[in-house]
């Protein structure tokens, strides 16, 4: 032990000789940067959690709650096992070519996928890297939101263990493709056609919102949501005070995400030592976000409160508010930020009245609010964005944003979204592990799924009457 002692302190007295302490100041403030940002991302997990559990009726809160408890308990471990893997190791898999670390990204990746052998240099109290860890946080709860999308689009009618297959092949490898291809700097979709989605309003609210799609394709609507007309009724939740209080959780929560976001100076991953990048090392300030974000979440709710007056749509706004501006968070002016997310409430209920008359039943409006959004958010950025930087490089090198290039990114997204949903969900059903059985949908999924009682003092959707 006083061997290793001395070995680390002999390491950190080697840093502060070549940097004056600069060095490990700045490390700290990484590490401390990105710790923090993983409480702040749980509590979009709360937020998701209050949302969905009051979207449900009483019959099926707890099973509602119990689902987005294990997406994120799955997607810890198995993006651990095989997600960070992806993401590393798909755009920078030549050989040779540095990863972060001095590298290759395949070498990398096998370097912390497993925990053991030269993981060690990465996990363990070694001062050079101290970044691995919480960066990693970060992105795992990335992975997490991306299950919670879905979760609440498929809520009362699908079997747990269905989901959470689902919500693995979503958080753990669906978007982490997506994320390797659009989201690092050495990804296809940046190199060759200059996208830039800062914020993932594309590589995780698109891809999770059209996988949900695919899944609801297969899935198939709650007894009683459509009439032999076509028609559809209104099946509301239990607790609607609830349910836009876990909105507004996951607006708070939103802060960590796109902090996370932010490169910043002093770690592994760092462009630069002394400014914040994005992750493709271009320029953004946390001021910019602070303008942004505020704007974004009081254009997309005063657009929704204009079309519908209603707070669930209002609080959805603020969420599409934010997604729709997300892929240029960096780049907006605060003006254009809000006259952005403003047109996303403006045509937030419209597109998911749209959908709903295709017979698909969302029952909290995910892939609208998540997918149809997102993939506005990518597409606007093409045409407000144009001829910015993509991606940091020497003039006249970097790939710059375009239309067409924003355009080619919203169609992988969608596609890597929407394909591996589909596909999934319908080889679940035809193995049988997708829908509950009618029964069990008309009894409530608490009273056959769940050992406890959300409101034991209420029976189904009606009080009980006491007896005398």
């Amino acid at each position: 032990m006083e061997e290793q002692i001395a070995e680390l302190t002999a390491r950190l007295a080697e840093l502060e000789a070549a940097s004056g302490g600069g060095s490990v100041t700045n490390t700290m403030f990484a590490e401390t940067f990105y710790y923090l940002s993983i409480p702040l991302m749980i509590i979009i997990h709360a937020g998701f959690l209050a949302y969905e559990m009051g979207a449900s009726r009483l019959k099926n809160v707890l099973s509602s709650g119990v689902k987005n408890i294990l997406a994120f308990a799955f997607m810890i471990p198995t993006f651990y096992f095989f997600g960070w893997w992806v993401y590393w190791g798909f755009p920078t898999g030549i050989p040779g070519d540095p990863g972060p670390a001095g590298i290759s990204g395949i070498e990398y990746a096998n370097a912390i996928a497993w925990g053991w052998g030269e993981s060690a240099q990465y996990m363990g109290p070694n001062i050079a890297d101290q970044a691995s860890g919480v960066f990693f946080g970060a992105f795992a709860l990335f992975a997490a939101t991306t299950a919670s999308i879905m979760s609440g689009a498929v809520i009362e009618r699908i079997q747990t263990v269905g989901f959470i297959i689902l919500a693995v092949v979503l958080g753990s490898f669906a978007w982490v493709v997506a994320a390797a291809w659009g989201w690092h700097a050495d990804g296809w979709l940046v190199t060759q056609w200059g996208v830039h989605d800062f914020g993932a309003a594309g590589l995780v609210h698109a891809v999770a919102g059209f996988f949900a799609l695919g899944v609801l394709i297969n899935l198939g609507p709650r007894i009683g949501k459509f009439n032999s007309d076509g028609s559809a009724n209104h099946i509301p939740g239990h607790n609607m005070p609830l349910t836009v209080t876990g909105l507004m959780l996951i607006i708070v929560g939103f802060w960590g995400f796109l902090m996370a976001c932010v490169i910043v100076p002093g770690e592994a991953w760092s462009w630069y030592a002394d400014k914040p990048t994005t992750i493709y090392g271009t320029p953004i300030t946390l001021s910019a976000l602070s303008f942004n974000i505020l704007m974004s979440i009081a254009g997309g709710i005063i657009g929704a409160w204009i079309m519908t007056r209603d707070p669930f749509w209002m609080m959805s706004g603020a969420l599409a508010g934010i997604i729709s501006c997300a892929s240029g968070l960096d780049i907006y002016y605060p003006a254009l930020a809000f006259i952005i997310a403003f047109s996303a409430g403006v045509i937030l209920k419209p597109a998911a009245d749209a959908l709903e008359k295709m017979g698909i039943d969302d029952a909290v409006g995910a892939v609208t609010v998540h997918g149809t959004i997102g993939l506005y958010g990518v597409v606007m950025l093409g045409i407000w964005g144009a001829g910015f930087p993509a991606l940091q490089g020497a003039a006249g090198e970097a790939p710059t944003i375009s239309l067409i290039g924003q355009i080619v990114g919203a169609v992988v997204f969608f596609l890597c979204g929407f394909v591996p949903g589909y596909v999934v969900s319908l080889i679940l059903k035809m193995m049988g592990m997708l829908r509950i059985r009618e029964g069990a949908e008309l009894a409530g999924m608490d009273v056959v799924k769940v050992p406890n009682a959300g409101y034991p003092e209420w029976g189904g959707d009606a009080p009980v009457t006491p007896a005398e």
